[in-house]
């Protein structure tokens, strides 16, 4: 069977909608249990002490710093969410909390940021960043967006150029020789007296 392009959509369509729905149904009958995140199940054994010899006997950040610094960390429960919102929303959670206890220390150990994300990478890997560094391969991540973006634009526009011309070499009327009798061409004659105004 072939189809055309409306014919294709609309499949397509009706299988996205299908399959939407019995995710949407499968998802009612089971509720989240209190040690189930929002987006799966949360593993509490995801915590590991991070800890780092104290530098100075001085807070290396004030608190709104301290807060920013853990939106950029992510819990490792399994929520997806960052330290800070992880633990002020999330309230069955016992992994953000030991984390936001491990930042605190570090803080007060005159500990700066880039240590201190340091050293949870150091501990948790990468994955603990809620977004990677902007260094080696990981540009791939940050310009690929941008340069499909910029090749789907000249491939649209290369597109429309092409079609604009091809349409304007096709408006161009030529004649073609017509092979009719005399007795056709005096009735489309005729036709074409009838139909004048």
């Amino acid at each position: 069977m072939i189809l055309d392009r409306r014919g294709f959509l609309a499949a397509l369509a009706a299988g996205a909608a299908g399959a939407g729905a019995s995710g949407a149904v499968a998802a009612q009958g089971s509720q989240p249990s209190p040690t189930q995140g929002a987006t799966g199940p949360m593993d509490e054994g995801a915590y590991r002490p991070v800890r780092l010899p104290a530098k100075a006997e001085r807070v290396s950040m004030p608190d709104e710093a301290r807060d920013d610094l853990e939106r950029h960390l992510g819990c490792q429960c399994g929520c997806g969410l960052d330290i800070f919102i992880c633990r002020t929303t999330h309230f069955t959670c016992a992994v953000s909390p030991a984390m936001h206890r491990d930042v605190m220390g570090l803080v007060a150990g005159g500990h700066s940021a880039r240590e201190i994300t340091d050293a949870f990478v150091g501990v948790y890997g990468e994955r603990v960043l809620m977004s990677p560094r902007k260094a080696g391969f990981n540009w791939a991540g940050y310009l690929a967006p941008f340069v499909a973006l910029g090749g789907g634009t000249l491939v649209v526009m290369t597109l429309i150029k092409r079609w604009g011309s091809a349409r304007a070499a096709g408006a161009v009327v030529t004649a073609v020789p017509l092979r009719a009798t005399a007795e056709e061409m005096s009735r489309l004659r005729a036709a074409l007296r009838d139909d004048a105004p």
